[in-house]
């Protein structure tokens, strides 16, 4: 059975948020069409999130409720909600309400120009440096190891088109950012800005070392540019120790210069062997992802399901 809308939102400790979520994008997909959903996945929140959820449900069969056995991440429980959802065009948002339900409209208007998707732009963010900083650290490492650049004022917050999700599904890698994935695809896109709002309530669950790990991983399983950086590293430290050596020869027979002691070499010997673990480390890395990869374990399992009989 197909459905004009859908709206798909990842929830984790976010129990005072879900009830001012609920009605505002309830008011706001109205105003598009009777024929919507509203899909919420628990990505096994440790507060009382599952019990709202239930209550939303049970008192709107356009609510579905999923709830995943265990924690896997915010980009794998929006994967869930894409994988169970039946809309047309589908609406893809954070539950904390920094982006507001009300700018559904407006990506809904921009897209009906023509585009399968259309991502939010977040101008005059709300956000304190200590949330924006590592935010701004994950989006430096990630463009300097993929070569990319990445726009940091868009995020999680689109309108997709049924042949972009599709397209989306086909994509099961581990390591998984939404909007770079629809990137990827290469399907029409666009942008329009958007009023970023204060966090309804709570904290966000993403800390520093939880973002630079994020990006150690993503630009791992996205671009193969580490692997040339160390060959590139390791290519320039042996050209330096080339012309050293050079250098010191040189030095000994016009000038009978001796080098001092076993001082110089112990601390080469520590460097360049540092060096090389490292470089067996960003080969591991590689290795390791390719093991998981080719394992093929579900992305995720679905607990419970409320209201979910009709999805794909």
């Amino acid at each position: 059975m197909s459905t004009f809308l859908s709206v798909v939102s990842p929830v984790y400790q976010a129990e005072a948020c879900l009830d001012e979520l609920y009605r505002r994008v309830v008011a706001t997909a109205e105003k598009i069409t009777p024929d919507f959903e509203l899909i919420l996945v628990d990505d096994s929140s440790p507060d009382e999130s599952w019990e709202i959820l239930q209550q939303l449900a049970s008192k709107d069969d356009r609510v579905k409720a999923l709830r995943l056995s265990k924690n896997c991440g915010q980009h794998y429980a929006i994967t869930a909600g894409l994988d169970h959802a039946c809309g047309d065009w589908v609406v893809v948002m954070d539950c904390d309400l920094q982006d507001p339900p009300e700018a559904i409209e407006t990506l809904y208007h921009k897209a009906m120009e023509g585009y399968d998707s259309v991502f939010a732009r977040r101008i005059d963010r709300k956000d304190s440096i200590l949330k924006t900083l590592p935010g701004d650290i994950y989006g430096s490492i990630f463009s300097w190891l993929t070569g990319t650049k990445a726009d940091r004022s868009v995020a999680n917050f689109s309108i997709n088109s049924q042949k972009a999700v599709t397209a989306y599904r086909q994509y099961r890698e581990r390591d998984r950012v939404f909007p770079l994935i629809m990137f990827t695809i290469g399907l029409e896109r666009a942008y329009v800005d958007v009023e970023h709002a204060p966090r309804f309530a709570g904290t966000t669950s993403y800390s520093w070392s939880k973002l630079i790990k994020f990006a150690l991983q993503v630009s791992v399983s996205s671009s193969t540019r580490p692997l040339y950086l160390s060959i590139k590293l390791g290519c320039t430290l042996a050209g330096a120790s080339l012309l050293y050596a050079a250098y010191l020869v040189t030095r000994y027979f016009v000038q009978d210069y001796t080098v001092a002691g076993w001082t110089t070499l112990a601390v080469l010997i520590s460097f360049f062997f540092g060096l090389l673990f490292v470089q067996l480390g960003v080969v591991g890395i590689y290795l390791g992802k390719t093991f998981e990869e080719v394992k093929k374990r579900p992305l995720y399992h679905v607990a419970e399901a409320l209201n979910c009989e009709d999805s794909k």
